[in-house]
């Protein structure tokens, strides 16, 4: 594999390392689909599993006969960009906690069809835009069995690199897509597919998380809310159930991450 001292910081070939512009990453190829950045050994030895095309590797110099070693004999004919931690630092603009990125190929996405098939429990993010929450929402779907997880057009990327860091790389096995049309439109789609809809809210008419009922469910889309406003109020007047998860005195609501947890611990235990 051609190892590849950086000397030019603004070589062409650097530029996926070096944009922050996550969304010109996602059109590098257009109209072919585009790209993103795997962060970490661990992370990128996943996105290899699961079939991902890298492209090329950033890796700190120590890295190359270290940590990265396998995963550079692997990848066989990409070039490996290198330096210290200092100039990796420089040129993508944070400092690199496990010395190597790697630029990958994005894959079509999955219909909702194709990723509801078969799944009993899917977990439904409307219109959440931090990248820390969606990362942390598909690691704990991932860990705590939840089939699938579908994410209104307006939510943020899972292949952004933050979330894929966060979610420690279960972005790559968990089966998940965009579900199309706006609230309630969706939740009705949901319904057509056999789900029960259950909205996350702080509302009065709730039954608690460990309901019996909604645990018999046969198909079931427990629907999560942005983390400001939470759900949209046409979203909780389409759904089957409004449930809530029991609060201590003074303490209103969990972050939607770890809402999630939560909820999918008990709907599937």
């Amino acid at each position: 594999m051609p190892i590849i001292e950086i000397k030019d910081l603004t070589a062409e070939e650097l530029i996926p390392y070096v944009s922050s512009n996550e969304i010109q990453l996602k059109r590098y190829f257009e109209p072919d689909l585009g790209i993103f950045i795997a962060e970490s050994p661990k992370v990128i030895r996943l996105a290899l599993k699961h079939g991902y095309e890298p492209i090329s590797l950033l890796a700190e110099r120590k890295y190359i006969e270290g940590q990265g070693k396998d995963i550079i004999e692997n990848c066989a004919d990409i070039p490996v960009h290198t330096a210290d931690s200092t100039v990796l630092t420089e040129l993508t603009g944070f400092k690199l906690t496990q010395g190597l990125l790697c630029a990958m190929r994005r894959k079509p996405l999955p219909t909702v069809e194709e990723v509801c098939k078969n799944a009993r429990r899917i977990a439904v993010l409307e219109d959440v835009m931090n990248q820390t929450n969606i990362g942390a929402v598909i690691r704990s779907a991932a860990a705590l069995k939840i089939d699938a997880v579908l994410l209104t057009q307006p939510s943020s990327d899972p292949l952004y690199r933050r979330a894929i860091r966060v979610s420690m790389g279960t972005v790559f096995s968990m089966p998940w897509t965009y579900i199309e049309g706006n609230s309630p439109e969706y939740v009705k789609k949901l319904k057509k597919m056999g789900f029960t809809t259950a909205a996350m809210a702080l509302h009065s008419n709730t039954v608690d998380i460990d309901n019996e009922e909604l645990k018999k469910t046969d198909k079931l889309a427990i629907i999560l809310g942005t983390e400001g406003e939470g759900l949209k109020d046409s979203t909780i007047d389409a759904c089957d159930y409004t449930v809530k998860i029991p609060m201590a005195e003074g303490v209103d609501s969990l972050n939607v991450a770890a809402a999630s947890a939560v909820a999918f611990w008990e709907i599937t235990r």
